[in-house]
């Protein structure tokens, strides 16, 4: 006898931040995916600076009771939320406590409730922006004739999540690049032209790969033929990417089962010299 599948449990999440929220969402989301069979319904409630701002959030969070996450600075916005919180009988977490705590007590140095500190319009901020630019002006093989100013340059076949790694890596203030390879074209002279830039190619599972293909062409409603999502056509191409990865002595990240940030973290971990030689990552 099979067990009937459990049905999911809804709960609603509130995400109180004085700042943008990007953290506190972040948090919650990795948070949340640790636990099987609930949905969380997020509420977000971003740049909270003022009472009447706070005011309006608890209302809100009255409305459809839950956990509250916050990362509020400010000691009177805070104790409000935390006493409203209280009021309604609601957990209120501010999960960067413990770990600015410790920090301050190894540093011997006090926290600052500076807002948005993060967000600061400094040397690393204007690095994220100039290589978002960059990743950008060189997509799916553009601005070739640069490609040595990348930090990285990512090589694969259609649909081999080249793009949004690139952007990723961008918003980590790494210049990202990627090359596509195209069936029955040799890879660009740029590209093999190239030196002392790191260089990985992706790859993934022909299945995987075909079934991607197809609903992107469903998606735009567009028809480029059988070759761009046949199932022979394509073990062809991943097998041609495969001896081009190997020839050059090009490092190798497969995505079949892996998120854009899982391939950017082994990016980042290639940049940092973690592995010297080729490696399939699966």
């Amino acid at each position: 006898m099979t067990t009937p599948p459990r049905i999911a449990t809804y709960f609603h999440v509130h995400l109180v931040s004085d700042s943008t929220g990007e953290t506190l969402n972040a948090m919650a989301r990795a948070v949340c995916a640790r636990f099987t069979d609930t949905l969380p319904i997020e509420h977000i409630y971003a740049l909270v600076r003022s009472p009447r701002q706070m005011e309006r959030a608890l209302d809100e969070i009255a409305a459809a009771p839950g956990i509250v996450m916050h990362t509020i600075a400010e000691r009177d916005l805070r104790a409000a939320l935390e006493e409203g919180c209280r009021v309604l009988e609601m957990p209120c977490i501010a999960p960067l406590d413990p770990v600015m705590a410790s920090m301050s007590r190894y540093l011997g140095v006090a926290i600052s409730a500076r807002v948005g500190a993060q967000h600061a319009l400094d040397n690393d901020y204007f690095d994220r922006m100039e290589a978002l630019n960059y990743a950008i002006g060189h997509d799916d093989g553009q601005g070739g004739q640069d490609l040595s100013l990348a930090d990285v340059v990512l090589v694969g076949v259609s649909r081999t999540s080249k793009t949004p790694t690139c952007i990723y890596l961008a918003h980590r203030g790494i210049r990202a690049a990627n090359v596509p390879l195209v069936p029955h074209m040799p890879a660009p002279e740029q590209l093999l032209g190239l030196k002392k830039t790191l260089i990985v190619g992706l790859i993934t599972s022909p299945d995987r790969l075909v079934q991607i293909r197809r609903n992107r062409l469903l998606s735009l409603k567009e028809d480029r033929g059988s070759d761009y999502a046949d199932i022979d056509q394509v073990r062809q191409e991943i097998i041609h990417a495969r001896r081009l990865f190997e020839r050059h002595g090009w490092p190798v990240i497969d995505v079949t089962r892996r998120s854009v940030e899982e391939t950017a973290a082994g990016i980042i971990n290639l940049l940092n010299g973690g592995h010297a030689q080729i490696e399939v990552l699966s």
